[in-house]
């Protein structure tokens, strides 16, 4: 395995146990940014193998799969476009008020499961 990849994994390992972490901690929006970004990060080291260059700046899954050409199971697909969608409010959010409210225990642990069967 290239090293750019082994530290995109490595990178991603981290981001789960910080996820993991920040659950304990009740810091729920950012259980759901890690798992995303978690995932981003899985896709960019399938990206780092595959091709010489680095995989581009993006945060959008969807992009990173079809660019691996990576094919996944429907329920797979369905997760990817529910976080995917996540990924601007978590980061950028226009009422902080707004995802305070929306994401909560239940959230973050059905984003966090996901995660944890990926990197296996």
């Amino acid at each position: 395995m290239k090293k750019t990849s082994t530290n995109w994994l490595l990178s991603s390992q981290y981001d789960l146990k910080t996820a993991e972490t920040l659950l304990k901690n009740k810091r729920y929006i950012y259980v759901v940014f890690m798992c995303h970004l978690a995932l981003e990060k899985i896709l960019k080291a399938i990206l780092s193998e595959k091709f010489k260059e680095l995989p581009p700046y993006t945060h959008n899954l969807n992009r990173l799969i079809e660019l691996g050409e990576i094919a996944l199971p429907e329920n797979y697909k369905v997760f990817i476009d529910k976080i995917n969608l996540q990924s601007v409010p978590t980061r950028y959010p226009e009422d902080f008020k707004r995802p305070s409210k929306e994401f909560n225990k239940k959230i973050a642990e059905d984003y966090l499961p996901y995660q944890k069967h990926t990197t296996c």
